[in-house]
């Protein structure tokens, strides 16, 4: 049984798909009100906040996969992510299962330096420094070397479909012009836009001699896929 927490998400979605694809059927997948993916998918509602729902949630689990996602509101994020990463960090070492972590990248630096699993945090913002704070959990709970983990990162997501990304919905979707007067989830996303100044550059020698049968998808073929 392989468990995603936080699965009505783009990214929950997207892995729900691709696990029964690839992987396995036998797939678990929870949130305050889960919705199947695939037809095999065994639901189950918790709330991430309980610790006793999650460590529930997560029973007889052989990987645990954390996606959980918040609304784009600094005090929801400083108020409750860092309780739900610690419910599921718990459950899982509870269940003696893997943990994976879908995390971004607001804690690095703000500029255009090849970033690696050696960089630094320099998180901007609050947004940012709950997302470091976070971080450090999950590499703290690789350290201890009880159960194995990782963490998969991504600036952002774009795409067909359902996705909260920057790109779809201030550029793809026409959004920018007067959004940060009428939306306040625009105004939410202020902070992070500083990011988008600079590209973001990623050493991915490790990934590509780990998985060389990877096909990157160009900018040009997302895009031409979209239209």
């Amino acid at each position: 049984m392989q468990t995603i927490l936080g699965a009505n998400g783009q990214i929950a979605v997207e892995l729900a798909r691709e696990l029964h694809r690839a992987h396995t059927p036998d797939l678990r997948l929870v949130s305050r009100n889960p919705r199947k993916v695939n037809p095999s998918d065994t639901l189950a509602r918790a709330d991430l906040l309980d610790a006793r729902q999650t460590a529930d949630a997560v029973k007889g689990s052989e990987v645990v996969y954390f996606t959980a996602g918040l609304p784009a509101s600094t005090e929801l994020w400083e108020k409750q992510f860092p309780t739900m990463l610690r419910n599921a960090l718990d459950a899982t070492r509870a269940a003696d299962a893997k943990f994976a972590y879908f995390d971004n990248t607001y804690m690095y630096p703000q500029d255009a330096r090849l970033q690696t699993e050696e960089t630094p945090f320099a998180p901007v913002g609050r947004k940012g420094r709950v997302r470091a704070a976070m971080a450090s959990m999950v590499l703290d709970e690789m350290a201890r070397g009880d159960i194995p983990v990782l963490i998969a990162r991504a600036p952002e997501f774009y795409g067909p479909g359902k996705t909260q990304s920057f790109t779809n919905t201030l550029i793809i979707d026409n959004l920018m012009a007067a959004a940060g007067l009428f939306s306040a989830q625009a105004r939410e996303l202020r902070e992070l836009l500083p990011r988008y100044e600079h590209d973001n550059r990623f050493g991915s020698e490790k990934f590509i001699a780990r998985f060389p049968e990877f096909k990157v998808t160009t900018y040009r073929e997302g895009l031409s896929f979209m239209v």
